[in-house]
């Protein structure tokens, strides 16, 4: 679902780790109406706290601990092995804050048990999400794993939250590793068959300037299609003319066995993001 009106959340916000991802929510949540005063980002960084000020009007620190106590939303947007450090450090806040802090996990595989474990304060609300890096430009799909202790005000405000970055999935948590191989990683193998594309296209004598124009607007135009009504296989007979130039193509690319090399990409995507959860 994709958010159509300003998020109605009037608490606090933190945003732990404000790298690329966690901006791409900053900016979507301020995009969607949230008053930038009611969000403070964390960064290491002088300058980037300062470049995030600037930009969004945003309260910055770089005291995760400080963030989190005056939050009743904490995003934790740092890699996934600094996930469960980070819980284990900021959970005397959760215990002594006033009100539940709900925590959301932005990092691929680490499971909602594993994270519970790590706080110490016990029923802490948490939701584990799958971005992917089109957030960045508000294009984003982000499934969402809500855990046992979210309650029903909880649940939606955060979901109201998420959608401000994109499309919002809620999704099983047994899905997460499958979700990670198509959405989470996806954007990568869509931008690999542009690369590949671009490299036959000045094979086939274009050149690289003009093949890269091609290829890039043909793959916005297809996304583009994509978000109608019809199916992608409806939309892909579309194209294909009986005995036409496109049918040759995809022989040719269905007998290179394409198809088989997205199942086993996939899998090999699914088993490392069990591995690292």
């Amino acid at each position: 679902m994709e958010s159509t009106t300003a998020p109605t959340f009037q608490g606090k916000i933190a945003i732990l780790g404000a790298g690329s991802i966690g901006e791409a929510l900053l900016s979507g949540l301020v995009a969607s109406g949230i008053d930038p005063k009611q969000i403070t980002a964390t960064n290491r960084t002088a300058a980037r706290r300062d470049e995030l000020a600037d930009r969004y009007g945003v309260n910055v620190t770089d005291d995760n601990n400080g963030a989190v106590s005056e939050s009743q939303v904490a995003f934790l947007c740092v890699k996934p092995g600094q996930i469960l450090g980070l819980i284990e450090d900021i959970s005397t806040d959760i215990a002594d804050s006033d009100s539940a802090t709900v925590l959301v996990s932005m990092a691929a595989g680490i499971s909602l048990q594993a994270m519970e474990e790590a706080v110490s304060a016990a029923g802490t609300p948490i939701v584990r999400v799958m971005p992917n890096t089109p957030m960045l430009v508000g294009k984003g799909v982000l499934a969402a794993a809500f855990g046992r202790f979210v309650d029903d005000e909880q649940h939606a405000a955060i979901s109201q939250l998420l959608s401000a970055a994109g499309k919002l999935v809620e999704v099983k948590e047994k899905q997460m590793d499958a979700v990670t191989a198509l959405s989470g990683s996806g954007p990568a193998y869509f931008f690999l068959v542009a690369e590949a594309l671009v490299d036959a296209g000045v094979s086939l004598g274009l050149p690289r300037d003009l093949a890269t124009e091609l290829a890039s607007a043909t793959a916005a135009g297809a996304g583009a299609m994509l978000e109608g009504e019809q199916t992608p296989t409806e939309l892909r007979a579309g194209v294909s003319s009986p005995a036409g130039t496109t049918v040759a193509a995809i022989r040719e690319l269905e007998e290179s066995g394409l198809r088989g090399a997205f199942y086993r990409a996939t899998e090999a995507c699914a088993n490392r993001s069990a591995e690292i959860g």
